[in-house]
């Protein structure tokens, strides 16, 4: 296996809960209306420090997408997903675009996004944007 180089971010990051591994800035945040089987998600434009998996068609609440995992390249741990195709003419703004679910995330001001119990465990995707 071969180095691993880290970005650095400098700002108000969004980082690993597990690692603390830097992985988006809160200015590249391009909706907070996005949910996941655990409770909020938010949709990024830019994400660092990731490895992507393998290309799949996912059903999500809004129609079908072509849809990769994203994981934290300093633990592994999984992130989110990014929209690699939306099949719908209304949902192209997404492709090229990374979810990171709340759950999985440090905030800017080390807060942490806990589960509810009244947390719908279902499908993944925005509810409106």
């Amino acid at each position: 296996m071969g180095r691993l180089f880290v970005v650095t971010l400098e700002g108000k990051i969004y980082s690993c809960k597990h690692c603390k591994t830097h992985i988006s800035l809160c200015e590249d945040i391009v909706s907070k209306s996005f949910h996941c089987r655990h409770g909020k998600a938010y949709l990024f434009s830019k994400v660092v420090n990731v490895t992507i998996g393998e290309i799949e068609e996912r059903m999500m609440m809004t129609g079908m997408h072509a849809v990769c995992d994203i994981f934290c390249v300093g633990c592994g741990s999984i992130l989110g997903w990014k929209y690699e195709t939306a099949h719908e003419k209304n949902q192209k703004y997404k492709e090229g675009k990374s979810v990171l679910e709340r759950f999985k995330i440090i905030g800017p001001d080390e807060s942490r996004y806990w589960v509810g119990r009244e947390t719908h465990i279902g499908g993944s995707d925005a509810d409106d944007v």
